[in-house]
């Protein structure tokens, strides 16, 4: 087997995931900790790389670990954050969930909370 398959499945799956493939960047470098992929996607594409919870990313490691193991090699994904990252700003003021909700809160009346 070819000993960048591992570089090159990491490019198909995050390709067919992210909206811009053309940014998808891998690096390989080999040590005594093992093989090692630095991937960069495009800052748009990092929640989509991460996914909920981290759920992705974790699914994409779980695979190359397969294939690592496979091939008696240690492969190891580092995905790379985009300089300035996103901030999340938290709201001074929550917004009404329900347009019920927000009308019975300019009429003054008490609204339940569950």
């Amino acid at each position: 087997m070819n000993e960048n398959a591992d570089q090159a499945f990491v490019e198909t799956v995050v390709k067919a995931i992210v909206d811009h493939p053309d940014d998808v960047k891998t690096n390989r470098s080999v040590d005594e900790m093992g093989v090692l992929i630095e991937l960069t996607v495009n800052p748009e594409d990092m929640g989509k790389i991460i996914g909920k919870e981290g759920r992705t990313a974790k699914s994409i490691r779980t695979l190359l670990r397969v294939l690592g193991a496979k091939n008696n090699a240690r492969v190891n994904l580092k995905i790379i954050e985009p300089e300035g990252g996103k901030e999340v700003k938290a709201t001074e003021e929550t917004p009404a969930e329900s347009p019920a909700e927000e009308k019975s809160l300019e009429e003054g009346q008490a609204t339940e909370v569950v």
